[in-house]
């Protein structure tokens, strides 16, 4: 196999042929997100606008648990200020639009977990290819308290339908292949792991072998259908949850694995 390989310690960046893989590299952590592996991430779809002998990127997690289950909690320790809540959003909202927009198809393989801002991800992909294990939500309104920002609701929204974005996040539930598959969460669903690595290969050599700009004209044409709301017209929104008392019991709750209480406050 012809590869060239860029790592870094959380997140691996490898060339096969005219496809890009990317690995989620923190299985220890359910290959929760830091900062640093979100700028990676949009550096990576950057390179592939660029550089026009990437045809597909394939984007996976490590190991057998989860594709990815979010940004690292310990990272919404720093927040001091209501500014930081507005530059994580944006932040998130940035990377995500970036990968939403990249030239190429995007293929998210997704095995076991596949939450918050990693579910965020799969959904910014074109398609999503899940096994029986997967697992798929956004459990906030049961875990930090906090929201998803405008632009985020926006992409969910288009992709589900409103009333399921609300049925997700209002039960905090995490759903199955099957049903993911029927509200299309997931593209389609293969047995396991195994399956899966073989099915994300076959279906990146076959769009590979496809006109790239035929693909490229399809997103784009999609994407004009679909307004996406900016993240500043919900910065009220962000802000009344992230600069809550209820985010800073929650967030307190969950890294010391008990159950929050809300107060609404």
């Amino acid at each position: 196999m012809d590869q060239q390989a860029a790592v870094t310690e959380d997140l691996v960046f490898e060339r096969d042929g005219d496809i890009g893989r990317i690995v989620f590299n923190r299985p220890q952590a359910r290959n929760a997100f830091t900062f640093a592996m979100y700028e990676r991430l949009a550096d990576i779809c950057q390179q592939a606008n660029e550089d026009h002998s990437i045809k597909v990127l394939v984007l996976r997690g490590a190991g057998d648990k989860a594709f990815a289950s979010g940004t690292d909690i310990n990272q919404f320790r720093e927040f001091k200020t209501p500014q930081d809540a507005l530059d994580y959003e944006n932040r998130i909202d940035r990377v995500l639009t970036v990968l939403e927009q990249c030239r190429v198809p995007t293929i998210a393989a997704i095995n076991g977990f596949c939450t918050g801002g990693g579910a965020g991800i799969a959904a910014a992909c074109d398609l999503r290819i899940g096994t029986r294990s997967t697992k798929i939500g956004f459990p906030i309104a049961r875990t930090l308290g906090n929201c998803l920002s405008m632009s985020n609701i926006s992409r969910l929204t288009s992709l589900i339908g409103a009333a399921r974005v609300k049925d997700l996040i209002f039960t905090a539930r995490l759903v199955e292949a099957a049903e993911a598959a029927s509200v299309g969460l997931l593209t389609e669903v293969v047995e396991d792991i195994a399956a899966l690595d073989r099915r994300a290969d076959e279906v990146a050599r076959l769009l590979a072998g496809h006109a790239p700009l035929t693909l490229n004209a399809t997103k784009q044409a999609v994407a004009r259908l679909q307004r996406r709301l900016t993240r500043e017209e919900g910065e009220d929104l962000i802000l009344t949850c992230y600069t809550s008392e209820d985010f800073r019991e929650g967030l307190d709750a969950f890294l010391t694995k008990r159950a929050p209480q809300w107060r609404g406050e």
